[in-house]
């Protein structure tokens, strides 16, 4: 947190940019302030599939390619450039231009000691240090109906924490000891790149880093046992995200994308984004105007109907989520995040 503000303090400090060549200029579209001479340009990734890799020694970047996954810090080493270590160092620092340096690099001299076949990775979360995971509550018509809850006039906005964070083939750990009614949520997820305050609905996608596909577990029991969300959604493990982050500017429009949902191989949910009570530009507009959100900040945007929670039949009777599942989420365009539950 302290480098972070260390950083924006300096960025909004420096009265002069250095000179930069054409290509990273495209990429300087974060700072609304000049960058201090000698400094690297803040700015996002573009054009880019990326995930987040677990090594033992902490998290590591890939690029997605047609050859399989660029590992950054090798090439990096072996190149001699500065590179981003992690996605959280890449969006928080905004280190975009230095990644689409060695990308630059990488494809000018192909060489496949940077390369890993994808099937041997070890998915981390796709960003592991945010400062806020901002979730919405009921945003799609029909499962505000399917659950019997009034269309909300304004964003329902709630939070999870990082513990929840989890990953493309992940597990979790089942509360058994405080809950029993386990549930699934597919979510599009908006990952910022941008600091982002007090946005108009016209400018506000232009704060996004990417998107990815995210799932709001849940346990319906604690959800609803008082009037606050909160203990219903964050435990252990509760918010899986991934596999990719793909960059905003290859998101044609986030308002129009196929979402669906399978439990053990069976279509739970299968709906589309168009349907949101609160399309992705109000949402981001009005988280703005209550709170800052920063680069790496996460955002769910809710779910479709199609969940357990909203079935026609006493809650005692309904084939809550048990241990030995899986659940795969999937987003147009975004991939699919698998885990299971134990």
């Amino acid at each position: 947190m302290g480098n972070r503000r260390e950083f924006l303090t300096a960025t909004a400090a420096g009265l002069a940019a250095a000179a930069a060549p054409a290509r990273a200029a495209e990429e300087q579209t974060a700072a609304p302030r000049s960058t201090p001479a000698g400094a690297p340009p803040f700015g996002m990734p573009r054009d880019m599939v990326l995930l987040n890799m677990r090594r033992g020694d902490g998290y590591a970047l890939g690029v997605k390619t047609k050859d399989g996954v660029l590992d950054v810090a090798a090439a990096g080493r072996a190149l001699g450039m500065p590179v981003p270590a992690d996605m959280d160092d890449l969006l928080q620092n905004g280190r975009g231009p230095a990644l689409r340096a060695l990308i630059d690099a990488v494809e000018a001299a192909p060489d496949g000691r940077f390369v890993l076949a994808e099937s041997g990775i070890a998915y981390a979360p796709v960003v592991t240090r945010p400062e806020k995971i901002i979730m919405m509550g009921f945003n799609y018509r029909h499962h505000a109906e399917e659950t019997g809850t009034p269309i909300p006039k304004d964003p329902p906005l709630f939070n999870k924490y990082n513990n929840a964070l989890n990953h493309h083939g992940g597990t979790i750990a089942l509360p058994t000891q405080a809950a029993r009614e386990f549930d699934y949520e597919t979510e599009l997820v908006m990952v910022f790149g941008r600091e982002c305050r007090n946005v108009s609905e016209a400018d506000a996608l232009d704060y996004l880093a990417g998107y990815c596909t995210g799932n709001d577990f849940s346990a319906r029991d604690l959800q609803t046992l008082t009037s606050q969300f909160m203990i219903g959604k964050t435990s252990d493990g509760f918010a899986p995200l991934g596999p990719y982050l793909v960059t905003a500017d290859r998101v044609k429009d986030p308002n129009n994308l196929k979402l669906k949902t399978l439990v053990n191989g069976q279509v739970r949910q299968d709906w589309s984004t168009n349907d949101m009570i609160f399309n992705c530009r109000q949402l981001i507009s009005f988280a703005s105007k209550v709170m800052t959100i920063r680069p790496g900040d996460i955002f769910y945007t809710g779910t479709p109907q199609g969940v357990i929670f909203g079935e026609k039949i006493p809650r005692k009777d309904r084939a809550w989520l048990k241990p030995g599942d899986e659940v795969v989420s999937e987003l147009e365009g975004l991939g699919a995040l698998r885990f299971r539950l134990v």
